[in-house]
């Protein structure tokens, strides 16, 4: 492809949307190596595999798949399981994505994955997704549309309906999919959700997830400046599905994920990894309500610390363990829930970077980041022996995926934190956004999973939300100048949950 060729493929976008109002209408689209046509991929052979955001964490998925840059053992088991190859990378900046392009030499490049996707459809099998959070979904749902087995990268997506999206494009199509939460696949996560389950610490009744993060800027104002765009970006394929705004470096290659029309904050970056034991060993659901409280929160970007309870309602029973109602609540820049009770004092709860707990009526249980290192307190030294009945990933997070890939649908073995997992939990991590940045209405927003609605924000309600807090110091003392918007707070939650996109951008 030529690199300066930066137009949209009119073809391509009436393929997918074609492609996608069939799947909408109830069409099943099955993929090639269902049929076992052009394309189909036996276990034994080459999978063809097409990188989509490839600069960042994309860059470690495709390296984990190929053991490209990586060493010793691990390298070594990826030699001897994979045999994948790397057909055609995709990156809005080809500045960021350099190195990637150059551990792929024969890989075709490309700006825009539309164009992409329509050129090499019979040598694609399946794509790796690792963009900013506000194209995950609309570049998920064009590979899924063409038959593509997907890896998209947490958080699966940036608002609820579009999680919701993807859980039902993947049931109809049929394809092979994971959320890269990596940590799902680890050996903690499985003891963590067996311990608890096995009745370890009683009845679960409390449970909280931590994190350190933001560790990039947050909490910020809209950039005045105005520089020029990089020859080496293309800024309107960044933009994507979101409203129109200047160039600046604040924005990327790293730093969006602070910016609401881009990433999901702290909570979206870390909750896929954090909440995820919890989550999965609780089946916890659709809560039924959830709040939010922060620090300062701006039109424009998530806030530096902020907390969320979700609300769940009791659950069915399992053979040890009853599953009433129970609060989870999430912290982030650092905020910590209170140390239990018989906790070691001076030792970390989780490690550094976070981790999670529940509180049951016979104990406290804590995991690391990513699951690791799971403990029930007052037992660190004799942790439980309990029969292991949840199946275990034995190579990689992404190698998991792309077993999947391999095995034919009707005998599959589903990934790990395939969507029909991950996309219901990701709209719990993203709905708690909609606590922090509808905050102001001070109470607790009661919601109707099945039909993606808060249910008790009245018509005319509104929120004010500052859109600057600058102040000057005269004489020692501190003058503020802090400005509001004043929004329709049903408006907004409603496009909170499911966006309107730019002109040219949509799903179906």
């Amino acid at each position: 492809m030529d690199k300066n060729n930066k137009k949209t493929n009119k073809v391509s976008r009436r393929k997918f949307i074609a492609n996608t109002a069939m799947a909408a209408a109830g069409v099943m689209i099955v993929p090639r190596h269902v049929l076992g046509g052009v394309g189909f991929t036996a276990p034994s052979d080459t999978l063809n595999i097409a990188g989509i955001g490839v600069g960042g964490m994309g860059r470690a998925n495709l390296s984990n798949i190929t053991g490209v840059g990586l060493e010793g053992v691990e390298r070594a088991n990826l030699i001897n399981n994979t045999g994948q190859n790397i057909v055609a990378l995709c990156d809005v900046d080809w500045n960021y994505s350099a190195k990637t392009f150059n551990d792929y030499p024969k890989a075709k490049k490309y700006l825009d994955y539309r164009k992409m996707l329509e050129e090499m459809d019979k040598d694609i099998d399946a794509v790796v997704i690792a963009t900013p959070d506000h194209t995950h979904a609309l570049t998920a749902g064009a590979s899924m549309s063409m038959g593509k087995h997907v890896y998209l990268q947490k958080p699966l997506t940036h608002s609820i309906y579009e999680s919701r999206y993807l859980t039902g494009m993947a049931k109809q199509t049929g394809v092979a999919t994971q959320m890269g939460n990596q940590g799902h696949s680890n050996e903690g996560t499985r003891l963590f959700a067996e311990w608890i389950q096995n009745g370890e610490i009683g009845d679960p009744i409390e449970a909280h997830a931590w994190t350190n993060r933001p560790i990039w800027p947050q909490g910020l104002e809209r950039p005045l400046e105005q520089p020029l765009v990089p020859s080496t970006l293309d800024w309107d394929l960044f933009i994507g599905p979101a409203k129109n705004r200047p160039y600046h470096p604040a924005y990327t290659p790293w730093n969006w994920r602070a910016w609401w029309d881009f990433g999901t904050g702290a909570l979206g970056d870390m909750g896929c990894h954090l909440m995820d034991p919890v989550y999965f060993a609780l089946n916890l659901g659709h809560p039924t309500a959830f709040e939010g409280s922060s620090s300062l929160v701006n039109t424009e970007s998530a806030p530096i610390a902020g907390m969320v309870t979700y609300y769940f309602p009791e659950r069915k029973s399992l053979d040890k363990v009853k599953m009433p109602a129970l609060k989870f609540k999430w912290y982030d820049g650092g905020l910590l829930p209170e140390r239990p009770a018989g906790m070691e004092p001076g030792k970390i709860m989780g490690d550094g970077g976070g981790g999670a707990m529940v509180i049951g009526t016979k104990g406290t249980i804590i995991c690391s980041t990513y699951g690791r290192d799971p403990y029930i307190i007052g037992r660190e030294n004799n942790p439980p022996q309990v029969k292991k009945v949840i199946p275990r990933v034995e190579l990689s997070h992404e190698m998991d995926w792309v077993r999947a890939c391999k095995e034919p649908k009707a005998s599959r073995v589903e990934a790990s934190s395939n969507f029909a997992y991950s996309g219901p939990f990701n709209e719990v991590v993203v709905m708690g956004n909609l606590a922090i940045r509808l905050q102001e209405l001070k109470k607790k927003l009661d919601w109707d999973g099945e039909n993606m609605k808060i249910t008790n924000i009245g018509d005319n309600e509104e929120v004010k939300i500052v859109t600057t807090d600058k102040f000057t110091v005269i004489d020692g003392d501190p003058k503020f100048d802090t400005q509001y918007e004043t929004i329709n707070a049903k408006q907004a939650s409603e496009e909170y949950i499911k966006h309107n996109y730019r002109e040219g951008w949509k799903l179906s």
